[in-house]
């Protein structure tokens, strides 16, 4: 598993938003199938998924698009968390490479605001939250409702991104600046309740 995602991140590439477009476009009716079965794969992997929510807001403008995306991406996360739950703890805590400290860290015994955190922290990817999920015991129920709150005004900021590179305009504009705002709140929110959370989980308890 380390060698696939080390090869997966060194060598695979995804084309351009553009090329992305353009491709999916091709398929018709079957392109929306098609863009959230490929969000999935790459949700699953170490490529970074900024580019397929991109196209996402080419390809659909931001109500479909975020909805596509949505599916995509919370699919992807979901199978990557039953694959580490399936490969175990220190298959996987191997394969998170320099991310397994703060994984570690944060999700030990934690739990919904723990995701929520790590979801919004820049500079952490989807992957290794997804897989370090899975291996350190996150009850699913907690997983799915933390991803999918979590990631949602990420995911909306990408595809105004996208409608706005499409079509340039105020409103798409706007909904990048609002999107980016929500996560900036929920960022300080969930460590907030997590910190609370991890405190109130190693006070001592009194005989």
């Amino acid at each position: 598993m380390v060698l696939v995602m080390v090869w997966l991140a060194l060598h695979v590439r995804l084309p351009a938003p553009g090329e992305v477009r353009t491709d999916i476009d091709g398929l018709g009716a079957w392109g929306p199938l098609a863009f959230i079965a490929l969000y999935a794969v790459v949700a699953l992997t170490p490529i970074p998924v900024t580019i397929m929510a991109v196209a996402g807001g080419m390809l659909f403008g931001p109500g479909l698009g975020t909805i596509l995306a949505m599916l995509g991406v919370t699919a992807g996360c979901l199978g990557a968390y039953w694959l580490a739950r399936a490969l175990g703890r220190e298959t996987v805590l191997r394969a998170l490479g320099s991310h397994r400290g703060v994984i570690e860290e944060r999700l030990e015994g934690g739990g919904f605001y723990a995701v929520c955190t790590l979801r919004l922290m820049p500079g952490i990817p989807y992957w290794p939250v997804n897989y370090g999920s899975g291996a350190l015991g996150i009850r699913s129920r907690e997983y799915l409702l933390a991803t999918v709150l979590a990631a949602l005004p990420g995911q909306v900021s990408l595809i105004a991104i996208g409608a706005f590179l499409a079509e340039p305009g105020v409103p798409y504009g706007a909904l990048v600046g609002v999107s980016w705002l929500v996560v900036i709140v929920l960022t300080v929110v969930s460590y907030r309740r997590w910190r609370v959370t991890r405190r109130a989980s190693s006070a001592p308890v009194e005989a």
